[in-house]
């Protein structure tokens, strides 16, 4: 059944969704026009539709919404914010669709007054999510655009057989933390024929430890036929205090920013207190990739005093770039990255070397075609020499 939205409100969107999961589920169509909204909560056998022409506009005061809670739900509250404008928790048959948009008006959070082309400074308070899902199962989004989120666009936590599709992801690239789709310790995800613009990380694969003892695991994520523009890192997958990521894949990626493309980077910053590092990467594969980055096309480091689990398993496979720094693989002795694949893989680097690699096993090159094309001219200077060479 449908349940028409005329009255231009998150309310009257939040009344229609309860009425509609009081009669089993149901379909909430907005009519054209701009619903201003603070948190909207999603329920199962909802499909929340936004057709083109509606847009749901969130409020530019974080005080408008509520903190995410739940009972199962312990977070470590990224940026210090539990808000968000669309909350999902323990729900199955939950969808967002359609051809409109869900704009989060991100700029109006930020202090805006910084030199051309900075990135804005965060302020002291905390920014709304605009999506934020927990343990919700076959969930789809189709369709919409997600414009502007305050803070991560998506952060899906703990959730499985969730499909994303034909969506747009666009942040202005001069707000920090406004990550794409942060896909923590969920199963079967499917992330295709999408486009991400955002100033931070497009596509991360997460997998936060919530309570210390009770493990995360992030697996079966596929991402494909997607273009990403980053001023960080287009594809990011883990840090240094998560649990284990596996079994991914991304294949069909064009790439095109002043961030890094592919990044699996393990600092000391990152670390959580009292960790020393503890975070399992396996068997996560690229294909068919087309990169152009002002940094790294692929950085895969550990940086010394970490000790990680595992980084084991990286290929890619029919890849080209054009980047200014070289691809990077860099372990540790203490975390010796373990078998990774290049085959036919070909690129170009503004750099006097093509690739750095230490601490590496059972690394595999098969039709590796990459060119470092500048580095720094060292002009001639004789010096005095006793050598009998220098006679003639």
């Amino acid at each position: 059944m449908d349940y028409i939205v005329s009255e231009k409100t998150g309310q009257a969107i939040q009344e229609a969704i309860d009425e509609a999961t009081k009669a089993g589920g149901g379909r909430v169509r907005l009519e054209p026009g701009v619903f201003l909204s603070g948190t909207i909560y999603l329920k199962s056998n909802v499909e929340l539709n936004i057709p083109a022409g509606s847009c749901i506009q969130g409020y530019d005061k974080p005080e408008l919404y509520d903190d995410f809670t739940d009972p199962g739900f312990e977070s470590v509250s990224p940026e210090n914010s539990k808000k968000c404008l669309i909350a999902c928790a323990n729900a199955e048959n939950v969808s967002i669709t359609g051809r409109g948009e869900i704009n989060g008006v991100g700029p109006a959070f930020y202090e805006r007054n910084v030199p051309e082309g900075a990135f804005f400074a965060k302020p002291p308070y905390p920014r709304p999510r605009m999506i934020q899902f927990f343990n919700c199962r076959n969930v789809l989004f189709s369709g919409v655009s997600f414009i502007d989120s305050p803070g991560w666009t998506f952060w899906l936590i703990s959730c499985e057989d969730v499909n994303i599709t034909q969506v747009r992801v666009v942040g202005c690239q001069q707000m920090i933390n406004n990550d794409g789709i942060d896909i923590d310790g969920c199963r079967r995800v499917t992330v295709s024929d999408s486009f991400f613009r955002t100033g931070d990380d497009c596509i991360i694969l997460r997998a936060i430890r919530k309570k210390l003892d009770v493990p995360v695991v992030c697996e079966e994520i596929m991402v494909n036929n997607c273009v990403l523009d980053s001023r960080c890192q287009g594809i990011r997958i883990g840090c240094p205090s998560d649990d284990t990521i596996r079994n991914s894949t991304f294949s069909h990626i064009t790439f095109r920013g002043e961030g890094s493309g592919i990044h699996c980077e393990c600092p000391l910053r990152y670390l959580r207190k009292g960790c020393e590092g503890y975070l399992k990467v396996s068997d996560i594969h690229f294909s068919d990739i087309d990169i152009t980055t002002g940094r790294y096309p692929i950085r895969i480091c550990c940086e010394g005093g970490i000790t990680l689990r595992e980084l084991s398993r990286f290929s890619f496979v029919n890849m080209t770039f054009k980047a200014k720094l070289p691809l990077w693989i860099e372990g540790t002795a203490a975390t010796v990255i373990d078998g990774v694949t290049f085959d036919n893989v070909s690129g170009t680097v503004e750099s006097d070397v093509p690739m750095v690699t230490r601490y590496v096993r059972n690394l595999k090159l098969d039709r590796f075609n990459v060119t470092a094309t500048r580095g720094d001219v060292v002009p001639f200077d004789r010096k005095p020499s006793s050598s009998w060479e220098t006679a003639f």
